[in-house]
């Protein structure tokens, strides 16, 4: 089996302490030469500043190929493309485009009066450019504020038909929830690439609360399986193990991309890529 294409998504630090450990998730994860790295912007916009700085620091000091968070949220078309712009102007080439979530106290998201409307726009508007390539957002379960999947399928047809020429799911439990999405994705005429989002989870209660807000649905015998994990004192051994296997089945069923969300917390995710063959590439220097 081929090595695949790994991605890391990383958020922007908004103390000192979780500075350290961004730089520190970078420093570990860069060795595995990743494809891109991602860096996310808060709900709301609300790290907008942070998450330009982080973007330009990861590019620049560890020379990795960074894919910075864009959203409509809370800004006009002009502040939206002119912080594309700096990106630009700093060497970021790659964009994830994204609608956003509501700013927070809000119910649902609701555009700026002079911004984007919808995640299609932006993609519209970031591809007119011609400065970026540009990688969107798509949902294996029903995003909460669509209908069902097939209308979260028929949303992405619309982001790739604007420019995007790839997509990055939402994490899932089971491999069957995105050998499904993929499924409907190839029957509605989506050929550009779905990457499948892949969460190792470092604590179970807090990734339940995570999954009920964004609608992934979790499965009865994983909860018992953590349960059971806990008691044993065996719970960081069960979700390498776990991730593992997820990864396993789809590169299995021809995936060739993982997408990491390693939410600043690299050692789970070294470890699954370890455990998948995928190591560290050394240089060698000196030799006779």
């Amino acid at each position: 089996m081929a090595r695949p294409r790994i991605s890391f998504e990383f958020f922007p630090p908004q103390t000192l302490e979780a500075s350290f450990r961004l730089w520190e998730t970078a420093q570990m994860l860069a060795p595995l030469k990743p494809d891109f790295v991602s860096v996310t912007y808060g709900a709301g916009g609300t790290t907008r500043k942070l998450t330009h700085d982080a973007v330009e620091t990861i590019h620049t000091h560890y020379k990795l190929n960074v894919a910075a968070h864009l959203t409509c949220v809370d800004a006009t078309k002009a502040e939206t493309l002119e912080i594309a712009a700096s990106y630009a102007e700093a060497g970021v080439t790659e964009i994830v485009a994204l609608r956003g979530d509501a700013p927070k106290g809000a119910d649902r998201f609701t555009p700026h009066a002079e911004g984007f409307a919808s995640s299609v726009e932006l993609v519209e508007a970031l591809a007119a450019t011609g400065r970026f390539k540009l990688r969107v957002g798509a949902y294996p379960e029903p995003h909460p504020d669509a209908a069902d999947t097939l209308a979260d399928v028929r949303w992405l047809k619309r982001k790739i038909e604007a420019g995007a020429t790839s997509a990055i799911t939402q994490f899932f439990f089971e491999a069957e929830t995105f050998l499904r999405f993929r499924d409907l994705c190839a029957k509605e005429g989506i050929t550009a690439p779905i990457i499948p989002g892949i969460l190792p989870i470092e604590n179970w209660s807090g990734v339940k609360k995570f999954a009920a807000r964004c609608g992934a649905q979790v499965p009865g015998w994983l909860d018992d399986a953590f349960d059971h994990a806990k008691r044993d004192g065996r719970e960081e051994l069960f979700s390498v193990a776990l991730c593992t296997e997820l990864c396993d089945r789809l590169l299995s069923e021809g995936v060739e991309d993982l997408h990491f969300y390693t939410l600043n917390r690299p050692t789970l995710t070294r470890e699954v890529c370890h455990a998948l063959g995928i190591l560290p590439e050394v240089a060698l220097q000196n030799v006779a």
